[in-house]
């Protein structure tokens, strides 16, 4: 064979080659298992882990699969964080308050008492810099974090008994989670921490008195209102919860880029349909439950809002003061928060004050 035919042919076949392998690696597909803290399919909080599965199988034309696993069928919810980090899941989905004590910072990035709702969290996150000291805050885990779901303001909760002044909550037993159980433990609260897949035997049982959950969509669901009697508002503690999509980072980084961006595009995507959820279903949840199952809606009294903000300040500026990477997040939240609150005054608040001239209009 003559050197230029030589030529021809050894490069046609180099160029064979590489669409062989490039066609190999386009069709290489990856199953994934994705824990979550909730119920398998449970309203809201648990049918976003689906719906993100089946966008990016969609998406992917089924190169990515992700299985989805409910609280206790893999792992039990409260170890989410670790079967991630570990690599016994590729991804999993929860809010970042339930590892508080491994990361007492990633509080921030779930819920602050009287801090940021929905709208303004989503806002930091992407646009200031949140995301990024979140995903630097969960680095020495080797996982990385994107922002999958929010609540919307939460209700503040399911008692026993009439709330009618902050000495009612004396020697109460709750579940709240996170810095909002901090204050009411400091408002002589004692705190119990569970899954949502246990509150209802327990407030049934007494085992505890009282009991947030997230809103009425959910608390419909699981029927709360067939063991308390008292529903109040509002949900001082939590003015939304920010739930998080967690990747193992190995298993990230062995992901084309192209199916990486899908699964962020689709977790984006995730992030607000939950949000929207909430929004739609909430209103009709009450009221089935204040209509037809005679649930007593309550505001907290003034005294208790007044004591739970008060010491709210101090159990945030604690945290902030625990370690270099708190306080870096805690400032950076709080400077945007002031942002964000001073325009709004003018804008989201100035609206709702003059559509609702008439201040609070809820029924008690």
């Amino acid at each position: 064979m003559q050197p230029k035919a030589l030529a021809l042919a050894v490069s046609g076949a180099a160029a064979g080659l590489l669409l062989v392998s490039g066609a190999a690696q386009a069709q290489e597909t990856f199953e994934w298992k994705m824990v979550t803290s909730w119920p398998k399919n449970f309203p809201g909080v648990g049918q976003g882990p689906e719906r993100l599965s089946e966008l990016v199988e969609e998406m992917s034309d089924g190169r990515l699969t992700i299985e989805v696993f409910g609280a206790g069928q893999l792992v039990p919810g409260f170890e989410v964080f670790d079967a991630v980090s570990e690599g016994t899941a590729e991804m999993g989905h929860s809010a970042s308050y339930y590892w508080k004590g491994k990361a007492p910072a990633a509080q921030f990035f779930a819920a602050v008492p009287f801090g940021m709702n929905a709208q303004e969290m989503n806002a930091w996150l992407h646009y200031g810099g949140g995301l990024e000291l979140w995903n630097e805050l969960y680095d020495d885990f080797g996982v990385d974090v994107m922002a999958a779901g929010a609540s919307g303001v939460q209700m503040g909760g399911w008692f026993n008994r009439e709330i009618d002044s902050v000495d009612d909550l004396d020697g109460l037993k709750m579940r709240m989670p996170g810095l909002g159980g901090e204050v009411m433990s400091r408002m002589g609260v004692a705190i119990v921490n569970m899954p949502g897949g246990e509150i209802f035997t327990s407030l049934q049982s007494g085992a505890i008195d009282a009991t947030e959950w997230i809103g009425p969509y959910n608390d419909l669901a699981f029927g709360l209102h067939q063991a308390a009697d008292y529903y109040y508002y509002p949900g001082w503690h939590e003015p939304t919860v920010m739930f998080e999509a967690i990747v193992n980072e190995e298993a990230m980084a062995e992901l084309p880029a192209d199916l990486q961006a899908i699964l962020r595009t689709a977790v984006r995507d995730v992030n607000q349909d939950v949000l929207d959820e909430y929004t739609a279903r909430n209103n009709d949840a009450l009221q089935t439950l204040v209509e037809e199952h005679d649930v007593e809606l309550r505001r907290l009294p003034d005294d208790v809002l007044a004591q739970a903000k008060a010491h709210s300040e101090d159990v945030v500026a604690e945290l902030a003061e625990s370690s270099e990477m708190a306080r870096k997040i805690h400032d950076s939240y709080r400077t945007f928060q002031d942002k964000v609150v001073n325009y709004h005054a003018i804008s989201e608040q100035a609206y709702y004050n003059a559509r609702n001239p008439e201040g609070d209009t809820t029924s008690e």
